[in-house]
């Protein structure tokens, strides 16, 4: 996949580091009701870009379209500074882009090992993919024989994250890590986060709890109606913002 990353610096960004994925002035619609209007995001090579927002700011339909599941209705998708607008998410998957959709997506009447070995269809040897995720996730490997669906929800995600990084992606993209979960096996999953992007690669993240990612993320978008509202380094994203984001006010 390391073929797919070029040079392509962030515009107004660090000329040395690449942006991988970036959405340009994205509109997106269901049927005739536009949802995103007009936005522009960028992930930047082996960072973590936090997407935040209150629910129905546009975040996951922003996944979405990054992934290929979503056409646009204006403005362009670009992979590695390729115009990739219209491809497929099949096509993408295949370039290196993964989703790890809300809810987690694992596989309930497979066990931990069946469901890793689930991505064993890129390539990758299926030793590779268990000793990986094992090592990653130990709690993975004291459940290997389990069937997925009778974990709960941390060994869940974290089972979903291991398949995913099972197909050596370059592009990770993470939508509400953290619903439903303890703060406690959140934080866990964050840490990985921060590992994976340390590893190269590029993970945007959509979630509704800010403080959640914050700690973590290099990069931080606030969107709210469809919008970017803010865009910068999460260490310089303003409380006051927030609130007024999530809450609503002038």
């Amino acid at each position: 996949m390391s073929d797919l990353v070029t040079t392509v610096p962030a515009p107004g960004g660090d000329p040395d580091v690449p942006v991988i994925v970036a959405l340009r002035d994205v509109r997106a619609a269901y049927g005739a009701i536009e949802v995103l209007h007009g936005i522009t995001v960028e992930v930047p090579t082996g960072s973590v870009v936090a997407l935040l927002g209150p629910n129905g700011a546009g975040k996951t339909t922003t996944i979405s379209v990054a992934s290929g599941l979503m056409p646009v209705s204006g403005g362009a998708l670009e992979i590695a500074g390729r115009d990739v607008t219209g491809v497929g998410a099949t096509e993408l998957a295949r370039a290196g882009v993964c989703t790890v959709p809300e809810g987690r997506g694992v596989f309930p009447n497979l066990t931990v090992s069946e469901n890793l070995l689930m991505a064993s269809y890129t390539g990758v040897p299926r030793a590779e993919i268990r000793d990986v995720a094992f090592a990653r996730f130990p709690r993975l490997a004291e459940r290997r024989n389990q069937l997925a669906g009778t974990m709960s929800g941390g060994e869940q995600q974290m089972l979903a994250m291991a398949r995913a990084l099972g197909t050596d992606p370059v592009v990770l993209m993470l939508d509400e890590l953290s619903m439903g979960l303890a703060p406690k096996i959140v934080s866990q999953l964050y840490e990985q986060v921060a590992a994976i992007a340390a590893e190269g690669v590029s993970v945007l993240v959509v979630e509704q709890f800010a403080r959640s990612v914050l700690g973590v993320a290099d990069h931080a978008v606030v969107m709210a109606h469809g919008t970017v509202q803010w865009s910068g380094p999460a260490g310089d994203l303003d409380d006051d913002l927030l609130t007024t984001t999530y809450l609503g006010g002038p």
